[in-house]
């Protein structure tokens, strides 16, 4: 069972943004120096409690100040970007640092709609429109970052267009999602397949199953490549796990209840909120799907969640938030999610 990271760059209440940046860079090292095998980080638009905005960018910041781990985007939401330009920003990167690259594609928005109507131009039907053209452009991108390209059909005649650079390796392609529809498409274009577990597990085992039944060998996986993604705390006690994750619990369930989403908050700050009886019920919903404990509790976990879906690779969203005093430019129970699994998962 390997194990991963998915950092959305958190902003906590006691943070500036350029502060969340250096708790990323720095808890990319640990998991660098702790064999971590990946460091995915993820696209959010005007969302006050994540700095993520640009997957290249931050790939880039983070594949130069590590050594060994793969670097990529968990993801890159493709309806927001014209194709060529993501095939050139991974194959930039992939250049630069050859085989380290991941490039992670979904289709979510990752924006409210108004931010995702501007990015997509200023367009209202932008959205189903990109959507509806999301397997060609898919398709697209992996073409571009290929030798054959993309013909663009002119009126004297055909266009081939490639990504420069021309890297000498490619960026290694997944395709993420969390449903049905998503998976299909994966196991049609013969891709590694990525299930936001983490957002949604009511379809989890049968989006896995559909894709593994439908996979079509491909040049990117001889056979089906399945991961999942999961919230996880650890800590030296289960207690102290679930007070950590406490502020997270409190945010996804006000932003789903249609109330605006703040900066992360602290323990204390957390433990003070009064929820409604719905939010109570979402954050429930939250807590039950994550894995929260002590390391040994965890581990048990993840290796439960591995076997009963069939996944040799867990991505893990670590959401501890932090209690008062803490040093902003850092993510302090974070960092010991990573240290105490890693430590009780490496001596097994």
């Amino acid at each position: 069972m390997r194990l991963s990271v998915l950092d959305l760059t958190p902003v906590r209440s006691d943070q500036s943004t350029p502060d969340a940046l250096a708790a990323t860079l720095r808890l990319a090292r640990i998991a660098d120096d702790l064999a971590y095998t990946r460091y995915w980080v993820a696209e959010h638009h005007n969302v006050a409690s994540v700095a993520a905005t640009s997957p290249a960018v931050l790939t880039a910041m983070i594949a130069a100040a590590t050594s060994r781990i793969r670097v990529g985007s968990g993801g890159v939401m493709l309806p927001n970007h014209a194709p060529l330009a993501v095939a050139e920003q991974f194959a930039l990167l992939e250049a630069a640092h050859p085989g380290r690259i991941d490039l992670g594609i979904g289709r979510a928005p990752g924006a409210d709609p108004v931010a995702s109507m501007v990015l997509r131009g200023g367009r209202g039907d932008r959205d189903s429109q990109a959507l509806q053209s999301f397997p060609d452009n898919l398709s697209d991108v992996i073409a571009l970052l290929g030798n054959a390209g993309v013909s663009v059909q002119l009126a004297d005649g055909a266009y081939v267009l490639k990504a420069t650079p021309n890297a000498l390796t490619r960026p290694r392609v997944f395709l993420l999602g969390s449903s049905i529809d998503s998976a299909q498409l994966a196991a049609e274009k013969g891709l590694p397949y990525v299930f936001g577990h983490h957002l949604f597990g009511e379809q989890t085992g049968e989006a896995l199953a559909g894709y593994r039944s439908r996979f079509v060998p491909s040049a990117f996986a001889d056979e089906p490549v399945a991961f999942l993604t999961v919230n996880i705390v650890v800590a030296e006690t289960a207690q102290e796990a679930t007070t950590l994750a406490l502020p997270h619990l409190h945010l996804q369930s006000r932003t789903a209840t249609g109330h605006p989403a703040g900066p992360l908050e602290l323990v204390e700050d957390a433990a003070r909120d009064a929820l409604t009886p719905q939010q109570q019920r979402i954050a429930q919903g939250e807590l039950e799907r994550a894995v929260l404990g002590t390391p040994s509790e965890a581990l048990a976990q993840l290796r439960d969640l591995a076997q009963r879906f069939g996944v040799d690779e867990l991505m893990l969203n670590p959401v501890a938030s932090a209690h008062r005093g803490a040093d902003p430019a850092r993510s302090p129970g974070r960092e010991s999610t990573l240290r105490l699994l890693a430590e009780a998962a490496w001596t097994k």
